[in-house]
């Protein structure tokens, strides 16, 4: 008889919970669709939202080239310290990787 009791409780713990799932994401898909705005686009000039995305992307790669030219110091200034080769190899490889990656931009405007 205990085991019946077990089952239907456990049995009644899953239907609770189930609803409580069903209702959680009715709850948030209700309020995905309450609050969802409208964007509205501009009638200016669609290339400026173009140029200024093409911007943001580069800034963000510029940022990364800036990163790896920092580590690529480090490395090198880290390979100086212990007297390894093969370090200051990759470190000097690092640092004129972000150069290049830093300066993307400018290098593609002088060649169109």
């Amino acid at each position: 008889m205990k085991n019946n009791k077990k089952i239907l409780l456990s049995h009644a713990e899953q239907s609770r919970r189930a609803r409580r799932v069903y209702l959680c994401a009715a709850l948030v898909l209700a309020l995905c669709f309450a609050m969802a705005m409208p964007a509205f686009a501009t009638t200016g000039d669609p290339l400026g939202s173009i140029n200024k995305l093409s911007d943001f992307v580069f800034s963000c790669i510029k940022a990364i080239g800036v990163i790896l030219l920092g580590f690529g110091i480090v490395q090198i200034g880290m390979s100086l310290k212990g007297h390894d080769p093969g370090q200051r190899a990759n470190g000097f490889m690092c640092f004129f990787g972000g150069l290049l990656i830093a300066f993307a931009k400018e290098i593609l405007d002088m060649i169109v």
